[in-house]
Order: C-alpha cells, then sequence, then structure tokens
C-alpha cells in the first residue's frame, strides 16, 4: 500500500480527442506541483461518457505527454474499469436510504437547482430514471492552495446526480470514488471545476474518504474569452517541437523561464521548472490569455 504521506497528484483526461494547450497547462501544472513535492503523478483516463469517446485518443494522449516528457508513476487507469466497485457503493447508499430515483429531464437535471420533486415521489422503476444523492443544510468549507477560502452551503446545489438517466456513472460521483482507489491526496485541476468541489466534499463526507487538498489553476481562453476545449476546436498541441510548448507554457504558467533555456532540450526545461517551480505566481488567477483575469 503506497505511504499516506507521499504526495500523490494525478492528471485525468477524458480520451475525447488529442491534447491542446489548455489541457497541457493544467497537466504540465500538476505534474511539476508533484514533482516539486517529491511526489508521485499518476495518470487516469476518464472513460466513463462512452457517447463522447472517440477511437484513437488513448494513444493520442499518451504519446503527447510522452513526447513532452511529462512521464507518469504507476499503471494508467481507466474508469471503466471500476464499473462494479461503483455500482456496489450505489447499492450501499440505496440500502442506506441515502440515494434515489429519479425520473425528471435531463434539462432540469442540469440547468437549475434540483427541487427534490422525485425525492419522495414513488413511481415505476421500469420507467428510464436516475439516481440523486440527498443533500442537507450543511455548509461546505475548504482552503483552495490558489483560490482561497471557499464557503458553499451544499443546498444550493440541491440533491446532485450520481448516475445518470442513460446508465452512465456520473462525473461528481465517479472522480471522488476514482480519487479515493489511486489514494489520490492533492488535486491540481482547472478554475472550471473549482464548482464541483463542494459537492465532491460532501460524497467524500457521506462515503468516509478521505478529502484531497485542492488547488484550481486558471484555464486558458481564447481571444473571444472562451475556454479552450474540444468544443470551442482548440487545436491539438505541436508535438514536433514539444521543448517550444512546454517553454511557451511555462511562460502562460508565469514561471519565467529564462530565454537561454529556449533551446533546451524538454528534459533540461523540465529540471529548471521543477526546481524553481512557484504556484503562486497564479495565486487568485481564474483565466489567462495574455493576463490573467481575476
Amino acid at each position: 500500500m503506497p505511504d499516506q504521506h507521499i504526495y500523490r497528484g494525478r492528471f485525468a483526461p477524458s480520451p475525447t480527442g488529442p491534447l491542446h494547450l489548455g489541457s497541457v497547462f493544467t497537466a504540465l501544472a500538476s505534474y511539476l506541483q508533484a514533482r516539486s513535492c517529491n511526489g508521485k503523478w499518476l495518470l487516469r483516463i476518464d472513460d466513463l461518457d462512452t457517447p463522447r469517446n472517440i477511437k484513437g485518443s488513448v494513444d493520442s494522449i499518451l504519446r503527447t505527454l510522452d513526447n513532452l516528457g511529462l512521464y507518469w508513476d504507476e499503471s494508467v487507469a481507466f474508469q471503466s474499469q471500476s464499473i462494479d466497485y461503483y455500482h456496489e457503493i450505489l447499492d450501499r447508499l440505496n440500502k442506506d436510504k441515502r440515494i434515489y430515483p429519479c425520473r425528471c429531464s435531463r434539462k432540469v437535471q442540469t440547468t437549475a437547482r434540483y427541487t427534490g420533486f422525485c425525492r419522495d415521489n414513488q413511481f415505476n422503476l421500469d420507467i428510464p430514471h436516475a439516481y440523486r444523492v440527498k443533500t442537507d443544510g450543511s455548509v461546505i468549507s475548504f482552503i483552495d492552495e490558489l483560490q482561497g477560502s471557499m464557503i458553499y452551503p451544499i443546498d444550493e446545489q440541491g440533491d446532485f446526480v450520481l448516475k445518470r438517466k442513460d446508465q452512465i456513472i456520473a462525473y461528481q460521483f465517479a472522480v471522488v470514488v476514482d480519487d479515493h482507489l489511486q489514494m489520490v491526496n492533492h488535486v491540481v485541476r482547472g478554475y472550471d471545476l473549482l464548482d464541483s468541489t463542494p459537492r465532491q466534499l460532501y460524497l467524500q463526507k457521506l462515503l468516509g474518504f478521505k478529502t484531497p487538498v485542492y488547488m484550481h489553476v486558471p484555464v486558458i481562453i481564447d481571444d473571444a474569452g472562451y475556454k479552450l476545449s474540444k468544443q470551442t476546436k482548440a487545436l491539438p498541441v505541436d508535438l514536433i517541437k514539444s521543448n517550444d510548448v512546454i517553454f511557451g507554457v511555462l511562460l502562460l504558467l508565469k514561471q519565467n523561464p529564462p530565454n537561454g533555456l529556449q533551446r533546451a532540450t524538454v528534459t533540461a526545461l523540465l529540471d529548471w521548472a521543477v526546481a524553481h517551480w512557484n504556484p503562486m505566481a497564479l495565486k487568485s488567477c481564474k483565466a489567462i490569455n495574455n493576463e490573467c483575469l481575476t
């Protein structure tokens, strides 16, 4: 069993296409934080949302990380390998009456605070349904290493989905179980996921899992102000000039690598970056284009 005192971080991309600049930005921040703490950096492929998965994406992701010198520790984990364990936990929560079936439309599930309509509303379970967790009036608070003190009344979120109506395990539930299985104790990820953290902390408490330390780094935005993503047609990173990619991302991370490293190898760049890693250069920053946006 891994030493619980050793830093264990992770990068968890979805196999929905090749890695773009925004993905590499988050991967490099996560990698540098782990390596600067003499810790482990794990790789997990978040492949549960099968309709969005694209054939060949896993190989592309692994090849990109390899070309950029971002070598992971231990075996690559796949969410799809844990399906039975997700359902085991769901069965336990169901027996304890902590979750309930919900037949409400996807629109209601994703665009507003859920009213609890199905919490005490019996219906035929042959009808397609999701499963929601019962929330309470508790207040979730935590300290994000970059964004500071966060306080969220959990009932503002409403009862949220753990298993979707299409039978796919929901992100909020899967990521909590995944991090527990991999004994992840530090999470570095994009600012766009900050609002997910209270729900995940609520589940961790409910399930008796340990809560990792969180650091939400800025997201990269395009000239129109949109987060770089596959939906906004973000281009894959250029693997022909891997050192240029690493140098450029270090600049975006506000690490100020010396100009003399522009022609350095990827290995030399990463060695310098680990030794000089200063995440506080990104403190309270939510988005980056040519400057930090708070």
